[in-house]
C-alpha cells in the first residue's frame, strides 16, 4: 500500500482532485504540505443569452483541474440550483440566472468566485 493511497481517498470523499495538489512550503521550515489548487482557483460566474433564444443560462468559467473534477463541481451545482445544464469547453452551463445562488455555493465549497456581468 502507498503513501498517497489514503489520499486520494480522502480527496475523492470531500470532492478535491488528487492531481490539483501543489506544493506549498511552510515559512522557513523544512517540511512542505500539500494544498488543493481549489484555494488558487478564481471562478466567474455570468450569465448568457446569446444563441440560446432569449433563455438565459448561467456559466461558470475558469476552473483548473480534471475534466472529471470539473463533471462532479458542475453535477453539484446543478443539483444544488435544482435546474439542468452541462459541462462542456471547460465550462459549466446551468439554465437560468442562478448567479447569486452559485457564487454562494462555490464559496461555501472553498472556491474563489465572483460574479461576472
Amino acid at each position: 500500500m502507498s503513501e498517497l493511497d489514503w489520499k486520494e481517498k480522502l480527496a475523492d470523499a470531500f470532492g478535491i482532485d488528487p492531481d490539483a495538489m501543489a506544493v506549498v512550503e511552510n515559512d522557513g521550515t523544512d517540511s512542505s504540505e500539500k494544498v488543493p489548487v481549489i484555494q488558487k482557483t478564481s471562478l466567474i460566474v455570468s450569465i448568457d443569452r446569446r444563441h440560446r433564444a432569449g433563455k438565459q443560462v448561467t456559466i461558470v468559467s475558469g476552473f483548473v483541474g480534471s475534466e472529471s473534477s470539473l463533471a462532479d463541481l458542475g453535477r453539484k451545482l446543478k443539483a444544488g440550483c435544482s435546474s439542468g445544464g452541462s459541462v462542456k469547453d471547460g465550462e459549466i452551463i446551468i439554465q437560468g440566472d442562478f448567479r447569486n445562488k452559485v457564487v454562494d455555493m462555490l464559496l461555501k465549497m472553498g472556491y474563489k468566485a465572483k460574479r461576472g456581468n
